[in-house]
């Protein structure tokens, strides 16, 4: 799809440096208020130095890119984070990072998505996005997108990126992107990672907390790996789930894949019904991925017996794995290999800093 690209340079850019790529999806971000109609419309991009005239003060070029049709972040699709994919691999060797402006709801998806097609990332991809549009007065639009640059083109003193990898950064923090969930509607910090470290804090100065950061490899290549496979579910563990309910999940038609959320660290009823069904669809070749409703902690399956059983049925740990991270890293694995075993060895191990082991 072809897209146009409109190069800012700042005052203070230098003309061997390589710009980034600020990449518009859509979201609150965006919106500015038009006076004539009297709602919130998409803003133009040649409006940036009026809406944030901080960006005057840069020392790098920017170019911006944006979707014909902003994409509200409820209507995000993996056909879309495709999309995302195949432009940064396509714009790879021309700018030096990128910025993703994002809706803020599914923000987590699209990051965790991301960071399994780019295989061998080597440069910044940074995620932002607001909880109220750059129009608005209080809005931490600016803040966010300002500090998402800097981050972004940061360099250590061999002059390499500080960051590496996908990452989210909202409200001051700077968070992996496979990492992540929304945790705040409302509250400006949206954004949390109970499972892992901030990446870094931005106050006065931007501190990084670089034993935590993906480190930069010299020789490493971008690899677009953007075959995904959307045949999944989330199958969510409640007191008092029915067989009806289980069962009509686990053999909906063509399903490849199942993230199950359940208590705790990883248990789940000992009905014998449940387990019957649980081992039926394994038997079925249908992948069952264990993560925990809770937001901090991880699966230890064969810690107590209900999830021993699970573990011997032969259902996938997810250990500490976000079900954001977990969903989208079961339809990257079903778009790798259509082998059963493979698919459940690549679900085991950690491919890009999303789960620890």
């Amino acid at each position: 799809m072809p897209y146009n690209i409109i190069r800012l340079n700042t005052p203070k850019t230098q003309p061997s440096d390589l710009p980034v790529l600020v990449i518009y999806t859509g979201g609150t971000l965006g919106m500015v208020y038009d006076t004539k109609e009297g709602q919130l419309v998409p803003f133009e991009f040649k409006q940036v130095l009026d809406l944030v005239p901080e960006v005057r003060r840069l020392t790098f070029g920017i170019s911006f890119l944006a979707f014909d049709e902003p994409i509200d972040s409820a209507n995000m699709t993996p056909e879309l984070w495709q999309e995302l994919a195949k432009i940064i691999s396509a714009h790879y060797d021309a700018f030096d990072s990128f910025v993703i402006l994002h809706g803020t709801d599914t923000m987590a998806y699209t990051a965790s998505a991301l960071s399994f097609m780019l295989n061998g990332l080597n440069k910044a991809v940074i995620l932002t996005g607001a909880q109220l549009p750059i129009g608005i007065a209080r809005s931490d639009a600016r803040e966010n997108f300002i500090t998402a640059l800097e981050i972004a083109t940061a360099k250590d003193k061999n002059k390499r990126p500080i960051i590496s990898e996908v990452c989210i950064y909202f409200n001051s923090v700077l968070l992996r992107g496979n990492r992540a969930k929304k945790k705040e509607s409302s509250d400006f910090n949206a954004f949390h990672s109970e499972n892992y470290p901030i990446l870094a804090k931005a106050g006065v100065s931007i501190e990084y907390n670089l034993p935590y950061i993906r480190p930069y490899a010299k020789d490493s290549k971008l690899e677009l790996l953007d075959n995904l496979g959307n045949q999944v579910a989330f199958l969510k563990i409640f007191p008092g789930i029915s067989r009806e309910v289980v069962r009509s999940v686990l053999s909906m038609e063509g399903l490849k894949g199942v993230v199950l959320e359940t208590f705790g660290a990883g248990n789940v009823p000992t009905s014998e019904w449940f387990l019957a069904e649980i081992g039926a669809a394994i038997d079925r070749k249908l992948l069952i991925f264990n993560v925990s409703q809770c937001d901090g902690g991880r699966v230890m399956q064969g810690l107590y017996q209900s999830s021993l059983f699970l573990r011997d049925l032969g259902v996938v740990s997810g250990s500490d794995c976000t079900a954001e991270a977990a969903i989208t890293k079961m339809m990257f694995v079903l778009g790798q290999t259509d082998d059963f075993g493979k698919q459940a060895e690549l679900l085991k191990k950690p491919l890009c800093g999303e789960m620890s082991i």
